[in-house]
């Protein structure tokens, strides 16, 4: 399945893109007068093929959920079972995600790649009721400190998981796919993943996750420094740092990002663990991050990294380091005006508007 998605994945139509550039200029408005929404009206086009671009509507968050043993090392104070906890609390509609979620009108749809706790769901099965897909590949990851996180062929069936699910919310009508994740200590693997693929130090990439002390903080980047330094990950091999330090959702975003991208939907990518796992991604298919947009800038120092590293700009800055996809879903309906403007707004000439001279 991996295979297949990466050799699916093609340029965004060129085209489109001159011809959203070409109407871009014509609107009623100052050339650039609406910044980045801009850009990303005209990367939409370049996606669908088309111009104007279709409303990336409606659109489907999925979070996925893994534990890791990571864990293990006091990197922060929060127990581990909260990574179940949240997973139901996501069925129930009570997190913070859910209540944006239903305001935007996102599906959302909570995959349980790799909890350490047991999902109320039947294995392999979906229950609608919940929303909670149960793919788990193991039941969290290995001490990246002192093992690898996972095998190569653990890494792949998350992978592949995240490919299904894409597949999944496209097949049933979403056309824009937006990231979440839960996962108890996943930042210290975001952290290990962000510094492997940029050559960043730990320090620059390691940030204080849901809040820890000088200690836990301390404690968490001699993790990361560690965990590079036993591993000697070589970058040329996505699957073998993905294996080494990375997380079983971080595999999972990973696949659901190139998923997206070979079916030439939109990804709307949240905080620092998706770009963590946009790296991924990026280093199976470089092309990938053309269908990628950043909801926001995570408030993690690692994200700033990694976005630079993607080549993408947030849309929001709001401060966020909550997860669950939160930033991403509040960045939705900017997404979605994007595309409005470029479809709904008239151009000088057919409102008879006088424009500046050339």
């Amino acid at each position: 399945m991996l295979d297949e998605t990466l050799a699916a994945i093609t340029a965004p139509d060129t085209d489109a893109v001159v011809e959203a550039t070409e109407r871009n200029d014509r609107l009623t408005k100052p050339r650039g007068a609406l910044g980045i929404l801009e850009d990303a009206a005209i990367k939409l086009a370049g996606i669908s093929g088309q111009c104007p671009p279709p409303l990336p509507a409606p659109g489907a968050l999925a979070i996925f959920a893994a534990d890791h043993g990571v864990h293990a090392e006091g990197v922060t104070p929060w127990p581990q079972e909260v990574t179940a906890q949240m997973v139901a609390n996501f069925a129930s509609g009570g997190a913070a995600v859910s209540a944006f979620a239903k305001q935007v009108g996102a599906s959302v749809l909570v995959v349980d790649v790799g909890v350490a706790g047991v999902v109320d769901a039947s294995p392999g099965a979906i229950d609608a009721s919940a929303g909670v897909l149960v793919r788990k590949v193991r039941s969290g990851t290995g001490n990246l400190a002192i093992e690898p996180a996972m095998t190569r062929d653990d890494a792949r069936a998350a992978v592949e998981v995240g490919i299904e699910v894409a597949h999944r919310l496209v097949d049933g009508g979403a056309r824009c796919l937006l990231t979440g994740d839960m996962g108890i200590a996943n930042t210290t693997a975001s952290a290990a993943l962000i510094a492997a693929f940029t050559g960043s130090d730990a320090s620059a990439v390691t940030g204080r996750g849901t809040g820890i002390d000088d200690e836990h903080f301390a404690r968490k980047i001699d993790v990361v420094r560690r965990a590079l330094t036993l591993h000697a990950v070589d970058t040329a091999d996505p699957l073998g740092v993905l294996a080494a330090v990375g997380g079983l959702e971080h595999g999972a975003l990973a696949g659901f990002i190139l998923g997206g991208a070979s079916l030439r939907v939109p990804v709307l990518l949240d905080g620092v663990i998706a770009g963590a796992a946009a790296l991924v991604a990026q280093a199976f298919a470089p092309g990938v991050t053309a269908y990628c947009f950043a909801g926001h800038l995570s408030a993690e120092p690692g994200h700033s990294v990694a976005l630079a590293a993607l080549g993408l700009t947030p849309l929001v800055d709001l401060r966020l380091r909550l997860g669950e996809g939160t930033g991403a879903v509040l960045a939705l309906p900017l997404l979605q005006c994007a595309a409005a403007a470029l479809r709904e707004m008239a151009t000088f000439d057919s409102a008879g508007v006088a424009h500046k001279d050339a």
